[in-house]
């Protein structure tokens, strides 16, 4: 066991701070996604006097973590492999000593609350529960009948998707409480039955001075690319759903607009597969020329390569949870162009630009514009940032998840949500924060959210 003393900095209402086991069925720490986010939410938790216990798989990422106390399933006479994504017979051997570990964990320490973030954790939650008693949260980041199908473990794909559907339906009932990135997956998971005042949106929190305190000219030096070469950037996991696939066929268009800008697809974690798929097609598209790709980038660098960014992209169109990448880039203080549905927390024409979902010639019609126009990309990138405090940094986050904790520790059948009010909005949706000045930026008239009416213009 990895243990790192933690600090008491804060608490709510002056009791105990509760002991939590954080149920991360993944490696931990790791620079993408997910374990990324745990990781956050899990080191400002500890800051906040929270006792968090880390419960994960072998592999892990020479990265910080301080104030947390890690324990790691162990597989007698077995080598852990290298960091993968996505569902593999490795991640299901771990999982099957996840839960021996976990009820152990929650025994000697005296744990007060399970958090299990994700399916395989809470189903080893919930089978720790059924021993231990103590309150379950079902902590989700995505909808398995859209993601399990991209990843080609099951054949054929319609069998994946209904193996997803099902496991929406019934693992998050499997929780007290569910805590969900955003109001579509909110949404999606009441319409399969949960009772709503069980689901609570809580987004992923960013770390803004960080991620604001890149070195353009470092950045620069890292990716061997001279100042004045307009560049777009992409970073994160390479897997398919990413559609990685939309933002190459893109650039085509892009390049005929802007003939030097150059495309970065900087990975942050090792996938052969994938970095030949997209070599191949850059290939084939006739723009290989004119796409760099970056095998991995070391957490520390992050905020250089966003510093070097003159656009930033987010090509997903489908996504129930809430890009961590998205919030990065805002953090960051870049301009950038998403699709709808990636766009979480972006106002079209004001904080970003925001194309049709799958309209390709959308999404680089967008990323043209803010090539060319720097005045408008920089008052983007400005209004990007400005738009995060007070609503996604960790301590705002942190106060509310302790809050939620405590509901369920002491009232586990009869908690209020009403409490946790004051940390957590009940909707992430765009919302218009200076008609005035949206007006003045809007592009093309198009304006593709149900709150960015021309009456509110």
């Amino acid at each position: 066991m990895d243990v790192t003393a933690s600090k008491s900095t804060s608490t709510t209402h002056g009791a105990r701070p509760p002991r939590v086991a954080m149920v991360a069925a993944c490696p931990f720490p790791a620079n993408h996604g997910t374990p990324a986010a745990i990781r956050e939410l899990a080191i400002h938790l500890a800051r906040l006097g929270n006792e968090v216990h880390v419960v994960t798989y072998p592999q892990a990422e020479p990265i910080p973590v301080d104030g947390l106390h890690i324990h790691r399933v162990k597989v007698p006479f077995y080598k852990p492999g290298p960091i993968g994504i996505g569902p593999s017979y490795e991640r299901l051997l771990f999982d099957a000593f996840l839960v021996p570990k976990l009820i152990q964990v929650i025994l000697r320490y005296r744990i007060d609350v399970i958090h299990a973030h994700n399916y395989e954790a809470t189903i080893a939650g919930w089978l720790a529960r059924l021993l231990t008693r103590r309150p379950l949260i079902y902590n989700g980041v995505t909808a398995m009948a859209d993601e399990l199908p991209s990843y080609g473990f099951i054949k054929p794909d319609r069998l994946a998707s209904g193996i997803g559907k099902l496991l929406d339906r019934t693992v998050p009932r499997m929780g007290d409480l569910s805590m969900v990135l955003s109001d579509d997956l909110r949404d999606y998971l009441i319409s399969l039955g949960n009772r709503p005042d069980r689901v609570l949106i809580v987004p992923p929190g960013v770390e803004m001075d960080w991620l604001s305190s890149g070195d353009r000219a470092r950045g620069r030096g890292y990716l061997e690319l001279p100042d004045e070469v307009p560049t777009v950037m992409y970073t994160g996991a390479l897997e398919g759903f990413q559609r990685i696939d939309y933002l190459l066929q893109a650039m085509v268009p892009v390049a005929e607009k802007v003939p030097d800008a150059v495309l970065v697809i900087a990975g942050n974690i090792k996938n052969t597969k994938a970095w030949e798929l997209y070599q191949s097609m850059a290939t084939e598209l006739g723009i290989a020329m004119r796409v760099k790709l970056v095998e991995s980038v070391p957490l520390d660098q992050l905020p250089d390569y966003l510093a070097a960014a003159d656009v930033t992209v987010a090509p997903r169109p489908s996504c129930p949870g809430f890009p961590v990448k998205l919030l990065n880039y805002m953090a960051a203080g870049r301009p950038i162009v998403s699709f709808e549905g990636s766009a979480k927390s972006l106002c079209h024409g004001y904080s970003g630009y925001v194309a049709r979902n799958d309209d390709v010639e959308d999404f680089a019609d967008g990323i043209a514009l803010l090539l060319q126009d720097r005045e408008l990309a920089e008052y983007m990138g400005r209004r990007a940032y400005e738009s995060l405090a007070g609503v996604f940094d960790w301590e705002t986050l942190g106060l509310g998840v302790t809050e939620a904790y405590r509901q369920l520790i002491e009232s586990r059948k009869s908690y209020s949500l009403s409490s946790v009010s004051a940390y957590f909005k009940k909707s992430y949706k765009p919302q218009i924060m200076d008609a005035k000045q949206i007006s003045a930026n809007q592009i093309d008239g198009k304006l593709f959210y149900p709150s960015l009416q021309e009456e509110d213009l």
